[in-house]
């Protein structure tokens, strides 16, 4: 029995009206590496039909050309989120993650910092002598 997977279209957007992933991921529940599921959501095609696709190519090319592309792109697409994506930031952090967990990392990191300082600088203005003589100017 063949599947067809309505997760994504070539609109980018869900059945849900929520954004699709752009770019093509490997299917988390597919058969072998999820390469041909992946490959099927991102064209909104039959899984069945581009299996079929895949596996004649296979058998009329040698094997070789055909299963060491499969295998490359097993190695190289991302798997598929496990949550959609609710924004592009969403999104650019996932494939920042996806393809370099130390960048990833290193983003958080720049995203904290930035926002220590801003506290930082809030708390120097309210413990700050000026805001003190503001606040006693006020009360009288």
């Amino acid at each position: 029995m063949h599947k067809r997977h309505h997760n994504c279209s070539r609109d980018a957007r869900r059945h849900d009206g929520k954004p699709c992933p752009a770019g093509f991921y490997r299917a988390r529940h597919g058969m072998l590496f999820g390469v041909c599921a992946g490959i099927a959501q991102r064209l909104d095609v039959s899984t069945f039909w581009t299996r079929v696709i895949v596996f004649v190519a296979f058998v009329f090319t040698g094997f070789w050309p055909v299963g060491a592309a499969y295998l490359v792109a097993a190695l190289l697409l991302k798997p598929a989120p496990v949550v959609p994506f609710e924004s592009v930031d969403d999104a650019e952090f996932y494939n920042s993650y996806a393809g370099s967990r130390r960048m990833a990392v290193s983003r958080i990191k720049r995203t904290y910092d930035s926002l220590d300082r801003r506290i930082q600088r809030m708390e120097s203005i309210v413990t700050g002598k000026d805001y003190d003589w503001d606040r006693r100017m006020n009360e009288c």
